[in-house]
């Protein structure tokens, strides 16, 4: 049984949870949950590296938390997350799944009105005393009225992009190289890019008399096979993902890689268009009567719908047919278009490499610029630079510039844009530097009026070059923060700057709707991996596919330039 990084992460957090219903030190539970979502980022399965020496080293891990992440690979338990679960029941540990109660509040159910469990809840609920709770309130008891009447524990689960990734590989390996097979995709909305997955479509040519579906049975990450036919099987992953396995014919392969592609939605206009030209489309071709038409190919099925071919990114029918029918489909960024990053750490603030080993890794990506953006001290970073190590690293990067040939290193900084819209470092020290990377870090729940004026009076700021993952999202973990996007993009097409869509896998973030509008508006985007580690500059990967989803091109992104162009570009900010 593989243990993959989501494993580790979600025991984690379930540490986090029974520690925080227990009471126990709140700086023990942040570090837990920290440590959580670092290796849900990581770019690197846990599994495939050397041990508690490489777990030491990731930022937020610590020699404690390596040696458990070490027990729970080699032997798939966790002995401190095994005791909590017998000191917290699990009728107890049932309600953190009910819509709004999180561990605070199941503890404070648990000491002020003895709720243990579904049933103690439902009679506490009938007798009014769960409002009376402070943070509890009358909305909350009848959204949890609601979910225990319709006894379930809450919506279906959606996995972050990443995550499922770590399943959806290893099961389309393994697949793969089962006997007879002769191809096997991945289908859906994993294909599609979205942010969030709600389960695996995987389809699957294969010769006749494959044992295909008795080898998925023997899977080791599968938990139950719930169906299973001559031509499909349905089963569920040991982390509660769904997964549908589809055995199809070579020739309709195209089409049903169509079918379970599109968004219902795409896919609705596309059977709608057929009909219009007298044609019937499904997932085992085009058909014009009886006569398949096209199926193979995807690229055959558009062209015999009359449609230039349409991305899978883009399938979500947000105008793409009726561009695909003028033939005015963007050309859509690719990752060879990338000539730099803008947006990356060294362990000079809270990274793991240095700088020579950041730029390394940047060449062997065969890109030709790093901006290195340190963190800025501010409160929570605990290594940020303030002006006199800025400084003293420029220096160091003047000096490494000098031995590089055909590589720039420019000189930056991440700095926090403060509540009332300044920023942690002064102008003075800002103004040394090529690039600035102003964020958000704190204060996420200010009025969309007031998050907005403190984004604009940084932006105000001619140093400032990038507006850093500019709407504070988490996936999964916390929402965007409340401000006017459209406030912003004037502000932006008005004075310069860029946007970032940064693809640290917990972010992705701007979402692909404000991508769009950002480039209707002319703001040009900063595509960036937010490394804090030589493997993390694969996030660059996730950004450009985030930014493909919202039609970008590669003349869009201020990174697709030389850095004479990026130089230029910044100066007349």
């Amino acid at each position: 049984m593989g243990i993959h990084n989501a494993d580790v992460a979600d025991a984690f957090d379930e540490i986090g949870d029974l520690l925080a219903i227990e009471g126990e030190n709140p700086f023990r539970i942040r570090a837990y949950r920290r440590a959580a979502r670092i290796v849900r980022s990581l770019p690197r399965e846990l599994a495939e590296m050397r041990g508690p020496e490489e777990y030491d080293a990731i930022p937020g891990i610590g020699e404690d938390l390596a040696r458990k992440i070490l027990e729970l690979i080699r032997t798939g338990h966790l002995q401190a997350l095994e005791r909590l679960r017998r000191e917290v029941p699990p009728q107890t540990r049932e309600l953190l799944a009910l819509p709004g109660l999180g561990p605070v509040r199941v503890r404070a159910l648990m000491r002020q009105l003895s709720v243990r469990s579904r049933s103690d809840l439902e009679r506490a609920l009938a007798a009014g005393r769960v409002a009376t709770l402070p943070r509890f309130g009358a909305g909350l008891e009848s959204r949890l009225k609601e979910a225990i009447a319709k006894r379930e524990p809450g919506a279906a689960r959606r996995l972050p992009l990443s995550v499922a990734a770590q399943y959806a590989g290893p099961l389309r390996e393994y697949l793969a190289s089962v006997p007879g097979v002769s191809r096997v995709e991945v289908a859906g909305s994993f294909r599609r890019g979205r942010d969030t997955v709600g389960d695996l479509d995987l389809l699957v040519s294969a010769s006749s008399g494959t044992k295909l579906f008795a080898a998925l049975k023997r899977y080791p990450d599968l938990r139950e096979l719930s169906a299973s036919g001559t031509t499909k099987a349905s089963g569920v992953l040991r982390n509660g993902l769904q997964v549908d396995v589809r055995v199809v014919a070579p020739q309709s392969f195209g089409a049903a890689l169509h079918y379970f592609t599109g968004s219902k939605d795409h896919n609705i206009r596309t059977r709608r268009l057929a009909q219009e030209r007298g044609l019937k489309l499904s997932e085992y071709g085009l058909f014009r009567g009886s006569r398949r038409l096209a199926g193979q190919t995807e690229e055959g099925l558009y062209r015999a719908l009359g449609l230039s071919y349409i991305p899978p990114e883009l399938r979500e029918d947000r105008g793409e047919i009726e561009a695909a029918g003028r033939g005015a489909l963007p050309a859509l960024i690719e990752r060879s278009d990338l000539k730099g990053d803008l947006h990356v750490h060294t362990n000079a603030s809270d990274g793991v490499d240095t700088l020579e080993r950041m730029v390394a890794a940047a060449q062997a990506q065969n890109l030709s610029y790093l901006a290195i953006t340190d963190h800025a001290k501010h409160l929570g970073i605990v290594h940020g630079l303030d002006s006199e190590r800025l400084a003293r690293q420029g220096q160091a990067i003047d000096a490494l510039n000098e031995k590089l040939r055909g590589f720039t290193i420019l000189k930056g900084a991440e700095v926090d844009i403060l509540e009332d819209g300044r920023l942690a470092l002064p102008e003075a020290a800002l103004e040394r530097l090529d690039v600035v990377v102003a964020a958000v870090h704190d204060h996420f729940g200010l009025s969309e009026a007031r998050q907005t004026t403190r984004i604009l009076r940084a932006l105000e700021r001619p140093c400032v070059s990038i507006l850093a993952h500019p709407s504070g999202r988490l996936i999964g973990e916390r929402e965007p923060y409340a401000f006017d996007f459209e406030k912003v993009l004037e502000a932006m097409s008005g004075r310069g700057g860029c946007l970032e869509v940064n693809g640290q896998p917990s972010r992705l973030d701007l979402d692909d709707g404000h991508i769009q509008a950002a480039i209707e508006r002319g703001v040009p985007l900063s595509i960036a991996s937010d490394a804090h580690s030589a493997d993390q500059l694969a996030n660059l990967d996730g950004a450009v596919r985030q930014a493909r989803r919202g039609w970008a091109r590669s003349q869009d992104v201020l990174n697709t330039r030389t850095v004479s162009g990026v130089r230029a570009l910044l100066r007349r900010r």
